[in-house]
């Protein structure tokens, strides 16, 4: 529990940064002090020793503020400003003042000093006293009282029960003061007497009631519809782009409707642009499909052939048939060895083996991790393979198409 004498002693070892005035009430502090000074070199001194941090620690109770202030030699300067406090009655006023007016109440709490208490509790020009243990006995303020308040204008700027403070109470106590007077105010403002309006027990206004059956859900569709068209635009995105997205979100929405799983969960980049280009057959990378396939090449680092391929792949079999074009793997014993007899005995000629791939002149066969085989073709004299024909598990089936 705070008491009231803990509540009126705050210690401040670190203090915002800057040494200018942020709020208003913070500008009007330093003016009290700025207005006195015959000195501007001073008070330049002072802000920059404010701002390069030679204040220690600040210590606020009622009537004073305190500070060790460094200066060019070794032993900092104890370093205070002094504020008369208010006298209870005082208090007294200032407090009713604040609980009769929502705005003000509420401005406090925003951390904020009320416009209509800021003539009672800002410091006059004069009443801002500074005293210093330096040797500068000449008109004060000297510069390390001047450092003081600047740094004491930006706790304020932070935190305005800090000028409160100083004027005699404590925040835990000003609130707790503030919230009796409020509600006495309320209490005061009541009507003498209150409609009569019926009540409800609070069991039965919260008490547990059943809820109606959600109705059954709307059937989904058998197929995703067409996308709007899209105007050509010079301005506005390539329009085979955005019907290529539309439909897709259509797609994987209907896919998470129906199956509650998504279709592309834990693709690769690479992986999900060959599904997208997947959707356009080439025809040789000519009309509409050369920019969709240009922009996903260049968006992955490849080729706009890399990814021909690759699509031809996806439309061959999915991610499975895409791992068979691009990762040769060391298949175990098995139906691996029993393809090549069976491709002999049926006349399809001699396969030679190559790690998962067997290969014969301009016909090659790949077996998949899945157990499928992939069939692949290449133009005589060169090993440039692509996907062709339906996957199957078995070699002979794969060759047929």
């Amino acid at each position: 529990m705070i008491t009231a004498r803990d509540d009126r002693r705050r210690t401040f070892e670190t203090v915002p940064a800057g040494a200018e005035a942020a709020s208003w009430w913070g500008r009007a502090w330093v003016s009290a002090l700025e207005e006195v000074s015959r000195d501007p070199a001073r008070l330049a001194r002072g802000r920059a020793y404010a701002t390069e941090g030679h204040v220690d620690a600040v210590t606020v109770t009622p009537g004073r503020i305190v500070a060790y202030v460094r200066g060019s030699r070794a032993r900092p300067y104890r370093t205070e400003l002094a504020l008369s406090p208010f006298p209870d009655a005082e208090w007294s006023e200032l407090l009713e003042a604040v609980a009769a007016a929502p705005t003000a109440l509420a401005s406090l709490l925003e951390r904020e000093v009320p416009q209509s208490l800021a003539g009672a509790v800002l410091p006059g020009a004069g009443e801002l006293v500074p005293r210093c243990s330096c040797p500068d006995t000449a008109r004060p303020p000297c510069k390390h009282a001047a450092a003081l308040c600047y740094r004491a204008a930006r706790l304020l700027d932070e935190d305005p029960f800090v000028l409160l403070l100083l004027r005699g109470r404590g925040e835990r106590e000003l609130l707790d003061e503030l919230t009796r007077r409020n509600a006495a105010h309320a209490a005061r403002e009541q009507p003498d007497a209150a409609p009569d309006f019926p009540g409800v027990p609070a069991r039965t206004a919260l008490g547990r009631t059943g809820l109606p059956p959600l109705p059954a859900p709307l059937p989904a569709p058998a197929a995703v519809g067409l996308p709007p068209a899209y105007p050509a635009d010079p301005a506005a995105p390539d329009p085979l782009a955005l019907d290529q997205l539309a439909t897709d979100a259509a797609a994987r929405a209907l896919a998470l409707l129906t199956t509650a799983e998504d279709p592309i969960a834990g693709l690769t980049l690479w992986q999900d642009a060959v599904r997208l280009a997947s959707a356009h057959h080439t025809a040789g990378l000519t009309g509409a499909a050369r920019t969709l396939y240009r922009d996903l090449a260049r968006a992955t680092g490849r080729t706009t052939t890399d990814l021909a391929r690759a699509g031809a792949a996806w439309r061959q079999g999915g991610l499975p048939a895409l791992a068979a074009l691009e990762e040769p793997w060391d298949p175990p014993a098995g139906p691996f060895d029993r393809a090549r007899p069976a491709l002999l005995a049926a006349s399809r000629g001699a396969f030679r083996p190559d790690r998962n791939r067997l290969t014969a002149l301009t016909r090659q066969l790949r077996l998949g991790r899945d157990g499928l085989w992939y069939a692949y073709e290449s133009r005589p004299g060169t090993e440039d393979w692509w996907p062709t024909g339906t996957p199957s598990p078995d070699p002979l089936t794969a060759l047929r198409h």
